[in-house]
């Protein structure tokens, strides 16, 4: 379904698509605040409703839909001059094809505290073996756990990635105490940094939080999994690829790695965010990760809190604000 809002007091038009019931509630709310008029449709972006885009120089559009060079050029023929995309990552956009056909892409900032709260969880869940704990006790045996758990200040924690999310992490870790190393390609915050095969090699817990690009796919490659600590336990809220699925089944399997804890996945599109009870995932990693017992599947919902999707509304409304008056200024 389409709506759209009024245009009384607009001074800039946007075409949300992929707009859930919960980000639909909140544009109506914020939008006529800023003086946005908004074009909502549930329907992820696509060739068939590029279209629907017209008349709106700016359009948002969800982290779960492909923006590819076909679509670019059919958003370009819409009259589409500027794509927000709400999510950190711009991964799943053809950027550089877009700046080719004049249309420029922003991502959105949001509170870095959902996806930070999240990975906490994971790391707490992950050495405290919370998967089978629980399985075992809905099956009601009561019996404990037979590796007991660790806890965070006995162990090193590398946290590769300083940027928002990052830093959060670190700033919530020092309260348990534990060693905390660092890897960037920059210094973001007060840690100890040291080079990424070190603080594989040192870590009891490594946690993801760099941006996916070109040279950070497949950054824990088997090369560097081998690296890592006997032991160790892999937490990822950040992208899917950023692992090498294969090389990570391969150390779980043979013990070399102690368990992971994964809100991304390689191979998830299509997957998450879909109801797939009567038509169980039955090929590829997914399955044979999840039937693990030290390992930790969510679907890519760290993000997701009421004060981070406030902000990721808000913030898609203000960029777009904001590229219309750059544009008004020239």
């Amino acid at each position: 379904m389409t709506y759209s809002e009024p245009p009384a007091v607009a001074t800039a038009g946007i075409t949300f698509y992929g707009c859930g019931r919960d980000e639909e509630m909140l544009v109506r709310e914020l939008a006529p605040r800023l003086g946005v008029v908004p074009t909502l449709t549930a329907a992820a972006l696509s060739e068939a409703n590029a279209a629907l885009a017209r008349g709106n120089r700016c359009i948002s559009v969800d982290h779960k839909t492909r923006v590819t060079g076909s679509l670019l050029r059919a958003l370009s023929r819409a009259g589409v001059a500027y794509v927000s995309t709400r999510s950190i990552g711009c991964n799943h956009i053809d950027v550089e094809y877009a700046e080719s056909v004049g249309i420029s892409v922003e991502n959105v900032a949001y509170s870095p505290d959902s996806v930070a709260d999240y990975t906490l969880m994971l790391m707490l869940m992950a050495v405290r073996h919370a998967k089978s704990t629980i399985r075992r006790t809905d099956a009601h045996d009561y019996r404990l756990h037979e590796v007991r758990g660790r806890e965070l200040r006995d162990l090193t924690v590398g946290v590769v990635g300083t940027g928002r999310i990052g830093t959060a992490v670190i700033d919530r870790l020092r309260g348990f105490g534990c060693r905390i190393l660092a890897h960037d390609t920059r210094a973001g915050t007060a840690a100890d940094y040291v080079p990424l095969d070190e603080l594989l090699r040192l870590s009891d817990l490594v946690t993801l939080h760099t941006p996916l690009t070109p040279d950070t796919h497949h950054l824990l490659d088997h090369r560097r999994i081998k690296v890592m600590k006997h032991g160790a336990v892999i937490v990822n809220t950040g992208r899917g690829s950023l692992l090498e699925t294969g090389a990570l089944l391969s150390a779980l399997e043979d013990g070399r790695l102690g368990g992971a804890a994964l809100d991304v996945v390689e191979g998830e599109e299509g997957i998450f965010y879909a109801d797939r009870r009567e038509e169980p995932v039955a090929t590829g990693p997914l399955p044979r990760l999840q039937e693990l017992p030290n390992v930790l599947i969510s679907p890519h919902t760290a993000y997701y809190t009421d004060h981070a999707l406030s902000d990721t509304v808000e913030n898609s409304l203000t960029n777009c604000l904001a590229f219309e008056s750059r544009n008004q200024r020239g």
